[in-house]
């Protein structure tokens, strides 16, 4: 019975639409390649998180198909109506502002939602930020964590960074220009033995990796003026010698929240944005991010 009924399925599916997941330039419009532009010209709409962004790269390649915004704001309220749009048979493409949707950027949603209502979904590759940050730090790089966006306050940064530290592989952090001197200063302090590695402008005519140990680094940023572009920050994976110093110091530290209930009720007491507080607790326990969202909210009136 399972097996007919999965047969039948297959049989409408060429029916419905597809959903194209399209990895975009990080920086250089060049890096796109053939089968992004192709998959891009032949799709009945394009989703993106900023229309005036995304129109840029249709510009240079001559593409007319029409756009609509559906950035993490959006994303939850229009999904059912993009399912009924590829049930229909339409073909939607999915972008972010640059590079892989779904990491760090909208679109996991999006893709969890399709598959649960047993659309096909294809992933369309492109440049990726953290793997070419990783290559240009020239770091170790046999195991490593992508952590994203840290909070924007010091003091939950340090408390991230903190429970990332015994990781036995380097970490991979975003961080916005305005910001980077400021979080740099943060992994001094949580790091002061580790090699840290800036990377900036990727695929741009101004890429640059500045690399050195991490109070080091943070001090030469700080006295940068007008740092422009996104920024990836790559830290060095620990010594055996300070491994084994984390798992030690680790096994008897009882204060770090080992439930996403205590998670999240440290954010909200250190008054983190509920989107952002959401993002973290998503990555940090598995969940949806629309989930966390919802707990935060109930938490929030509990409160009252």
């Amino acid at each position: 019975m399972l097996q007919a009924g999965h047969n039948k399925q297959q049989s409408h599916h060429s029916d419905r639409g597809i959903l194209s997941i399209v990895g975009t330039p990080i920086g250089n419009l060049s890096d796109a390649s053939p089968r992004v532009i192709q998959t891009l010209k032949d799709a009945d709409v394009v989703l993106c998180e900023d229309t005036r962004v995304t129109a840029k790269l249709m510009s240079r390649f001559d593409i007319h198909v029409p756009l609509e915004r559906c950035d993490d704001n959006v994303m939850v309220s229009r999904t059912q109506s993009v399912l009924e749009r590829l049930y229909a048979g339409q073909r939607i493409a999915f972008v972010s502002d640059a590079g892989m949707p779904g990491v760090s950027d909208p679109g996991q949603y999006l893709v969890d939602a399709a598959l649960d209502a047993q659309l096909k979904v294809e992933v369309i590759p492109g440049p990726s930020a953290v793997i070419c940050a990783l290559v240009a730090s020239g770091f170790a790089m046999d195991h490593f964590f992508f952590e994203g966006f840290l909070a924007r306050k010091a003091r939950e940064q340090s408390r991230r960074l903190t429970a990332l530290s015994s990781i036995p592989g380097a970490l991979v952090l975003y961080e916005s220009p305005h910001r980077v001197a400021a979080t740099l200063a943060v992994i001094a302090e949580v790091f002061p033995q580790r090699q840290v590695a800036l990377v900036r402008e990727l695929t741009k005519v101004y890429e640059e990796v500045v690399r050195a140990p991490a109070p080091e680094l943070a001090q030469c940023i700080a006295r940068r003026e007008n740092l422009r572009g996104e920024c990836v920050i790559v830290i060095a994976q620990p010594s055996a010698q300070e491994l084994s110093q984390l798992q030690a110091e680790s096994a008897g530290d009882s204060d770090a929240p080992v439930t996403l209930q205590e998670a999240l009720a440290q954010g909200v007491e250190a008054g983190q944005a509920k989107s952002a507080l959401a993002k973290s607790l998503s990555k940090q326990f598995g969940v949806l991010r629309s989930e966390a969202y919802d707990l935060i909210v109930q938490y929030n009136q509990n409160l009252q």
